[in-house]
C-alpha cells in the first residue's frame, strides 16, 4: 500500500483571483468584473476536478504568497516563492525528488480528473509529460523520478518558444504529449471557449469563495 509519502503530487500553480488584478488583456474585452469571475470559475472547477482523484497529494501553491495562510479543504497550500516562473516550478520538483509531481495551471477551462489520470499513467512509461497550449506554452508538466538537473534552462517564458525551449532540456528522456488547449487570457482565446451557456454563467455566477 502506497503511503502518504509515496503518492502522487498535484499542484495547481495560479493566482489567486482578485478584482482589477491580473487578466488585464481579458478584461479590456470584458470588464474587470467579468475577467474576475473568470478566474474564479475556472479555478473553482479545477479544484473540484482535483478532488475527484484517489491516491494522490493535492497541492494549490497561490500567488500572492500571503493567499497561502487561506485554507483550502483538500489541498495543501503554500506560496510560490519568489523568481520566474521556472524557479518557481523547480524549486516543486525538488522538494519531492523520487515520486510523480505534475504542475497545472489555471487558465484553461476544461481541464477533467481524467486528464489528470491520464497523466499519471503515462508516467508509468514516461520520463516527462507535458500539455501543450495553443500558444506555445503548456498548461502541465509531469515528471517522474528521473529529471534533468536544469529542466528550465533558457526557457523564454510568456513567449511561442516557451514549450520547445522546455523540451530541449529532455533530450534523453521519453516525453508523452497530452491534448492541446488554449488559455482563456484575451478575446482571441474567449471566442475560442464561448459558448452560450459558458456566457450566461460568466454574467450571472455569484463571487464564490474559493475553497
Amino acid at each position: 500500500m502506497a503511503t502518504r509519502v509515496s503518492l502522487p503530487v498535484i499542484v495547481v500553480f495560479s493566482r489567486i483571483p482578485r478584482l482589477g488584478v491580473g487578466k488585464r488583456r481579458l478584461a479590456r474585452t470584458v470588464g474587470d468584473r467579468a475577467a474576475w469571475r473568470l478566474s474564479r470559475i475556472m479555478l473553482s472547477g479545477l479544484l473540484r476536478e482535483m478532488r475527484r482523484l484517489r491516491g494522490v497529494v493535492r497541492h494549490l501553491a497561490a500567488t500572492p504568497d500571503h493567499h497561502a495562510r487561506l485554507a483550502t479543504p483538500g489541498f495543501i497550500r503554500t506560496g510560490q516563492g519568489r523568481g520566474d516562473l521556472g524557479a518557481r516550478m523547480l524549486r516543486v520538483f525538488r522538494r519531492h525528488p523520487r515520486r510523480p509531481v505534475i504542475i497545472i495551471g489555471s487558465d484553461i477551462p476544461g481541464i477533467t480528473a481524467a486528464d489528470l489520470r491520464g497523466t499519471l499513467r503515462r508516467l508509468r512509461g514516461a520520463q516527462a509529460v507535458f500539455g501543450p497550449a495553443t500558444d506555445g506554452g503548456y498548461w502541465l508538466i509531469g515528471l517522474a523520478g528521473r529529471r534533468p538537473a536544469a529542466p528550465f534552462r533558457d526557457v523564454r517564458w510568456s513567449s511561442p518558444h516557451a514549450l520547445a525551449d522546455t523540451l530541449r532540456n529532455f533530450p534523453r528522456h521519453r516525453v508523452a504529449l497530452l491534448r492541446p488547449l488554449t488559455d482563456l487570457d484575451d478575446a482571441e482565446s474567449l471566442g475560442v471557449h464561448a459558448r452560450p451557456a459558458a456566457s450566461r454563467a460568466i454574467r450571472q455566477a455569484p463571487a464564490r469563495r474559493i475553497s
